[in-house]
C-alpha cells in the first residue's frame, strides 16, 4: 500500500475494499494509537473492518511489532521458552498452559511465561492462577529476570509490561467481539522468546499465527485441538503447525500415537482460580485426575521440543519428552520446583 494511504480513512476503505495492509501500514496504526492521536471511532473502523477482512500475518506482524517497541523488555540469559494460548476457548479447561510450564520448567528448562486475565472464562485466565498461588503479578523486569535464574520460572503480567494496551482497552470492552487483539498475545511476549508452544482458539487464525511467527524467525508449535482447546488436546485430534528453520508446516496430531488414552472434554474441565491452584498442586503431588495430568503432560512435552524442533522426527522427539516430564513430575521435581516458586514470591 502507498505511504499515501496511511490516513485512518485511506487504512479503513483499503480494508473495507478487501485489500491487505502491509506490515508498515499496520505498525503505522498501532503507533498512532499509543500515541494517542486517534479517536475511539476511528480505532473500532479499524478492527472492525480488519477482523471482517480477516487479519493476514503482515497485519498481525505489524501490529505486534508496534506495541512490542513500546512495551517494557525483559532480559533473560540463555535459551527459554514461553507456553501461552489466545485464550477465548470457552471450553472451560483447567489452566493447562500454566500447569504445563510449572511441569516443563522443573526438568531443568527455563520457561518465562507471558499471560493475562481471562476476559469472558469463570475458569479464569493464568494470571488468575498465578495471583492465587501466592506469585506477585508486579513483578519488575530485573525481578522477573531474576525469577527466572533462580527458580527456572518467571511469570510476566502483560498489562504490566505491555501498558501500550490500555489505548485499547476500552473500546474492545465496548465492542464487544474478538478483534485482532484476541490473539496478539502470544506475539507480545517482552522477553521475545525463541521458542514457543502457542495454542490458538480460531481455527482460520492457526495459519496465520504460524506464518507471522515464522517470519519473526522463532521456533515454535502453534496449535488447536478439534474439540475446540486451545491447546493440544487428549480428547481427539489436534491440527498443529510446526515452526522452524523459516518453515511452517502443518500436521494432524492423534494423542494415542504417544501413548496418551483420549478422555472427554468435561474431564479436563477447571473451575475458579481456586479451584485450579488446587487442582495444580494435586497435580505435582500426584493426586490429580488422569485425563488433566495427561493434557498437562502432553503441553510441557510439545513445549519442550521447540529447543530443538525437527519437523520430520517430531513424534519421536515428544514421545522422548513425555517420558522427561513424567520423570520430573514422578520423582517430585515438579512439586518442588511450584513451592521453590511461590515460597519464593511470598
Amino acid at each position: 500500500m502507498a505511504t499515501a494511504l496511511r490516513t485512518w480513512s485511506g487504512l479503513i476503505s483499503a480494508l473495507l475494499n478487501g485489500s491487505d495492509l502491509t506490515a508498515a501500514d499496520t505498525s503505522w496504526a498501532m503507533d498512532q494509537v499509543v500515541l494517542g492521536d486517534v479517536s475511539p471511532a476511528q480505532i473500532s473502523g479499524f478492527l472492525i473492518a480488519l477482523r471482517a477482512k480477516r487479519e493476514t500475518a503482515d497485519e498481525l506482524l505489524g501490529l505486534a511489532s508496534a506495541l512490542r517497541s513500546h512495551a517494557t523488555p525483559v532480559r533473560i540469559d540463555g535459551p527459554f521458552i514461553d507456553i501461552v494460548g489466545t485464550g477465548g476457548d470457552r471450553t472451560g479447561a483447567v489452566n493447562i498452559s500454566t500447569m504445563a510450564a510449572v511441569v516443563a520448567a522443573s526438568t531443568g528448562v527455563t520457561v518465562v511465561k507471558h499471560g493475562g486475565r481471562a476476559a469472558s472464562s469463570s475458569a479464569g485466565g493464568s494470571a488468575d492462577l498465578v495471583e492465587q498461588l501466592g506469585v506477585p503479578l508486579d513483578l519488575s523486569a530485573s525481578e522477573a529476570a531474576k525469577s527466572a535464574a533462580d527458580v527456572g520460572l518467571a511469570y510476566l503480567f502483560a498489562p504490566r509490561f505491555n501498558s501500550a494496551l490500555r489505548h485499547v482497552a476500552v473500546v474492545r470492552r465496548e465492542l464487544g467481539v474478538p478483534t485482532a487483539f484476541n490473539v496478539l498475545a502470544p506475539l507480545l511476549h517482552p522477553a521475545d522468546p525463541q521458542h514457543q508452544l502457542v495454542g490458538v482458539a480460531n481455527p482460520q487464525l492457526l495459519p496465520v499465527i504460524a506464518q507471522t511467527l515464522c517470519q519473526q524467525g522463532k521456533t515454535a508449535l502453534v496449535a488447536r485441538g478439534d474439540d475446540g482447546l486451545d491447546k493440544l488436546t487428549t480428547t481427539t485430534f489436534s491440527r498443529l503447525w510446526l515452526v522452524a528453520d523459516g518453515t511452517a508446516r502443518e500436521t494432524v496430531f492423534d494423542p494415542r500415537s504417544v501413548g496418551l488414552r483420549p478422555t472427554t472434554l468435561p474431564a479436563l474441565r477447571g473451575g475458579d482460580a481456586a479451584t485450579n491452584a488446587h487442582t495444580l498442586r494435586a497435580l505435582v503431588n500426584g493426586s490429580a485426575p488422569g485425563p488433566v495430568r495427561d493434557v498437562v503432560l502432553l503441553n510441557a512435552a510439545a513445549a519442550l521440543t521447540t529447543l530443538d524442533l525437527q519437523p520430520d522426527n517430531f513424534l519421536d522427539q515428544l514421545a522422548a519428552c513425555l517420558d522427561v516430564c513424567r520423570a520430573a513430575l514422578d520423582s517430585g521435581r515438579s512439586a518442588a520446583l511450584l513451592e521453590r516458586w511461590t515460597v519464593r514470591s511470598a
